[in-house]
């Protein structure tokens, strides 16, 4: 049986890296990536957390292996900085990936030591089983 995979998504950055599927519409694509994060959680047993750069988004949904959290400020790297924060404060951070392509947040999570993901593969992970 496969143990239970931890993952903090920079939310903005996995969304972000399929252009062609950037929305104008900021908030419908940080729930469309909620309602994928959450169907994966359910199918696997894995936990995610989406950190999402500005303003709250009102009444996403509240799943037991999903949580989503806003960077505390704006402006440059304040995902990031959330990012860091969290792994700070984990447990066992050696036990989290990471999702971004950001290299500095990369850098700066390996030090940590968290793995790194890369978005595709997560989104490859999210659609498998999922037909679609």
């Amino acid at each position: 049986m496969r143990a239970m995979a931890r993952y903090v998504l920079d939310a903005l950055n996995v969304i972000g890296a399929v252009p062609a599927d950037w929305p104008a519409d900021r908030e419908a694509a940080v729930r469309h990536l909620v309602e994928r994060a959450v169907a994966f959680a359910a199918r696997t047993g894995d936990e995610l957390v989406l950190v999402v750069d500005g303003a709250k988004i009102p009444g996403l949904p509240k799943q037991g292996a999903v949580r989503v959290v806003f960077a505390r400020r704006g402006g440059p790297d304040a995902a990031d900085d959330r990012v860091v924060e969290w792994l700070e404060a984990d447990r066992d951070p050696t036990s989290i990936e990471v999702v971004t392509l950001d290299e500095d947040l990369r850098r700066r999570v390996r030090k940590l030591g968290a793995r790194v993901g890369s978005p595709a593969a997560l989104l490859d992970r999210f659609s498998a089983g999922s037909g679609g």
